[in-house]
C-alpha cells in the first residue's frame, strides 16, 4: 500500500462519516418534526429564529 492508496482510502472514509452524520442528523429532524407549530424547526434552527415568532 502506497501513498496514494492511503490517501485515497482516507478521504474515502472522511466522506462517508460526513455523509452518514447528514442522514442521521436529517432522519432524526424528520421524526422529531412532528410537535412544532409551523414545521420549520430542526437541528439548523437557532436561537435568533425567535425573535421573529415574538412580534
Amino acid at each position: 500500500m502506497n501513498q496514494s492508496d492511503l490517501l485515497f482510502l482516507v478521504l474515502f472514509l472522511i466522506t462517508l462519516t460526513t455523509l452518514v452524520v447528514f442522514v442521521v442528523q436529517f432522519v432524526r429532524s424528520r421524526r422529531r418534526g412532528g410537535g412544532e407549530d409551523d414545521g420549520r424547526a430542526g437541528w439548523w434552527e437557532g436561537p435568533w429564529d425567535d425573535d421573529d415568532r415574538r412580534r
